[in-house]
């Protein structure tokens, strides 16, 4: 009897070995890009802190040089590599999101398969192919643990992140096709894998750098489960069903066998991967479109007497308490996880899409006085909605008495508004550009494009690097001040 993951890994396979289809390729390719993007961004960031410190750590460890971080020139072994740039490409929080699963599976799944198609030397096309079966089973697992009933993912119920624990066995997936494993040899680096992926999420409430670390970790344990697997170590042919599998261990056994199996090959779930048009939690998203949309109408943040913010009733917990933690954010970074700063930012304007990572440089005393006045409630509507969609309700108390509201049922880039090829263009040079020269930002864009049909994607990484940067100077100077 064929086991789960034993189908997962004959997919897998035949994504490589038959190829995938055309939109499916074309849509891996601006995943890349997004992921490429978002990691050069961070290195202009006032709060990219995380991806320095994992690069001097990984620095200490030394290696076999392998892979590039990106940006920074360093070549190291392709998990290390892809520790780097996982943490760079989820740092803003700033990556993809699939929906309902609400995982965030780019970040993890495509900087372990640059890693490793650099250190193998693999074409372009079987790059896309391994992001394409990584991210497909990455999502499956998150789909898998989706309960309707309480329209959330069970993950997130107990406090894991889904991201993180799926995106390893994503990323191993991924890692093991541009290795040339066989079926069975992704099926046991997917079994080696399953005892690697972890996250804890409280940093999204309260605090800390060390969320900004999941999808490197995710990455990093991805890409070592396939390289042992390579050298003979095995895993269970039941590790996601059996009695103490993935299942059982993460979800105490309930998941959906239909969301994970049916369709597999046909229809495709990572089309249904979102790409974010602001830099913060995507549960804030339909609140700033609600925001943008009443500034656009002629909303000033002085006429404001208070706001009523409707959410659905399981995001709550992660953009709205506690509330003195939201509507007084620690720093930027949590800035982005509070569903009032965010919309006190969007009413005072921002740039890029509606709202750029500028806009989260710095907290802003003005931002911080608004986000006082607003609360957060449950809205019927906008739960019902979840997780096929984000929604939110705004509702205007004016000092003069008046009030308005403007209601979004599916947050700008979500399934009924993607962004469009151009505005992912802007997103691109707009984060690039923090990191290269508008020169270099134009010959990575083109080498994205140009990507299926390279016959090498390692010249890819070399391109996202800028000599005359000074992330990588400082990092550098972190490592030599803390080895001496």
């Amino acid at each position: 009897m064929t086991t789960h993951v034993q189908r997962l890994a004959e997919f897998a396979a035949a994504c490589r070995d038959k190829g995938v289809p055309d939109r499916v390729r074309d849509d891996v390719t601006g995943r890349v890009l997004d992921v490429l993007g978002n990691c050069l961004a961070a290195y202009a960031e006032p709060e990219g802190d995380a991806g320095p410190a994992v690069l001097r750590a990984v620095r200490r460890w030394g290696g076999v040089e392998e892979a590039s971080a990106i940006g920074s020139g360093d070549r190291l072994p392709a998990p290390a590599a892809a520790l780097v740039n996982g943490t760079l490409a989820h740092a803003l929080d700033y990556d993809d999101t699939h929906l309902p699963s609400v995982l965030h599976p780019s970040a993890s799944v495509v900087p372990a398969a640059l890693a490793v198609a650099e250190a193998t030397g693999a074409s372009g096309a079987a790059l896309a192919a391994a992001i394409a079966a990584g991210v497909e089973v990455c999502n499956r697992l998150g789909m898998a643990s989706y309960l309707p009933e309480a329209r959330n993912s069970l993950f997130f119920e107990k406090g894991q992140h889904a991201t993180s624990i799926c995106g390893t066995l994503g990323a191993a997936v991924a890692a093991g096709l541009l290795f040339d494993l066989t079926a069975d040899g992704i099926a046991h680096a997917v079994g080696v894998a399953a005892s690697m992926g972890a996250g804890v999420i409280e940093a999204n409430r309260t605090g800390g750098t060390i969320k900004r670390v999941h999808c490197g970790w995710a990455a990093h344990a991805g890409v070592s489960a396939a390289v042992l697997a390579l050298e003979g170590v095995t895993g269970p042919p039941t590790v996601l069903e059996g009695r103490f599998g993935f299942f059982q261990a993460w979800l105490d056994g309930r998941y959906d066998d239909s969301a994970l199996l049916s369709g597999l090959g046909e229809r495709w779930e990572l089309l249904r991967t979102v790409y974010k048009p602001y830099p913060t939690n995507h549960f804030t998203h339909p609140a700033i479109d609600c925001a943008l949309a009443l500034r656009a109408g002629g909303l000033s943040p002085d006429d404001v007497e208070d706001i009523e913010l409707g959410v659905p009733a399981p995001v709550l917990r992660t953009i709205a308490e506690p509330r003195e933690e939201k509507t007084a954010p620690r720093s930027p970074y949590h800035a982005k996880f509070s569903g009032p700063y965010t919309v006190a930012a969007a009413l005072h304007g921002g740039g890029g899409l509606g709202l750029s990572l500028d806009d989260f440089a710095a907290l802003s005393p003005e931002r911080l006085e608004l986000a006082k006045r607003v609360r957060c409630v449950a809205d019927e509507r906008a739960s019902e909605i979840f997780p096929r969609a984000f929604a939110a309700v705004m509702r205007v108390r004016l000092r003069d008495g008046s009030t308005l509201e403007h209601r979004v049922d599916s947050s700008r880039g979500g399934p009924e508004h993607p962004l469009t090829a151009d505005e992912l263009g802007v997103k691109f040079r707009a984060n690039a550009g923090r990191a290269l020269p508008p020169d270099a930002v134009d010959a990575l864009l083109a080498a994205v494009g140009n990507l299926p049909s390279a016959p090498s994607a390692a010249p890819l990484l070399r391109l996202t690097v800028d000599e005359h940067g000074t992330w990588r100077e400082e990092a550098r100077g972190g490592a030599q001040s803390q080895s001496g």
